[in-house]
């Protein structure tokens, strides 16, 4: 992977909570790369560290030590206003629970995000239309989330990551509340936004099965990286 092909670059980067007088580790001296357009899974026993990348991948959190460069702009560097800025316009965010606001409908929903743009009204529509039907749901935009399936609240909030066309997506356990029909549902729409639409995805996942629809499998124990898995049915799908 060369430097014009590589998404997220982290260098030595440390993670630390302090309690009281103790400091806690929680990432140690990690090294990381990802290459435009791949999508990652990270695995790993909790404790270890997996949402804590993700979180400092996609700006919510911030590096105690080390460098977090992602799409050419280096995290640590920024202001709180200007990396709320970047994460709204760069990153859609997947989570285990959906995150939905029951009073409001399936549209409404998935049209927040744009709602901090200066988009027209008009545009707005469109954006979100595109949106539900990109995740299949065309035709429910004036359900509320009672009225949906735990799977189809999912396809709503992967609509509401997708409505801003964000460049990265992160997913933390994006199947964990789901039975197996809506979660293979849901890994199959990943894939498609991965491979159709060259989404960067960085996904944590507990489920082997979940794992192996991305092109590379990275473990992490206790803050370190111990191992870097390519797919055998994904390799090659980045290049």
């Amino acid at each position: 992977m060369d430097d014009s092909t590589c998404s997220i670059e982290l260098k030595d980067v440390t993670k630390e909570y302090r309690r009281d007088e103790f400091r806690i580790p929680v990432l140690v001296n990690l090294d990381l790369r990802v290459a435009e357009g791949e999508y990652l899974a990270l695995m790993g026993p909790s404790g270890s560290g997996k949402t804590t990348l993700l979180n400092l991948i996609a700006g919510l959190d911030r590096a105690s030590q080390g460098s977090v460069l992602v799409h050419g702009q280096e995290l640590g560097s920024m202001s709180d206003s200007r990396i709320t800025r970047w994460r709204a316009d760069n990153v859609g965010f997947i989570f285990q629970l959906y995150n939905l606001i029951p009073v409001l409908t399936a549209f409404e929903n998935v049209e927040l995000p744009l709602l901090l743009t200066k988009l027209s009204k008009r545009r707005r529509r469109e954006n979100v239309m595109t949106a539900l039907r990109v995740v299949g749901l065309e035709g429910r935009e004036d359900h509320y989330p009672r009225q949906l399936s735990g799977g189809q609240e999912q396809r709503v909030a992967i609509a509401r990551a997708i409505v801003t066309d964000p460049y990265l997506l992160v997913a933390d356990e994006p199947t964990g509340d789901l039975d197996r029909t809506s979660a293979e549902e849901i890994l199959d729409l990943l894939e498609q936004l991965n491979r159709e639409f060259q989404k960067t995805i960085v996904m944590v996942t507990h489920d082997p099965l979940a794992a192996q629809r991305a092109s590379r499998v990275l473990h992490l124990d206790k803050g370190r990286l111990v191992d870097d898995i390519a797919q055998p049915s994904k390799i090659g799908a980045v290049s």
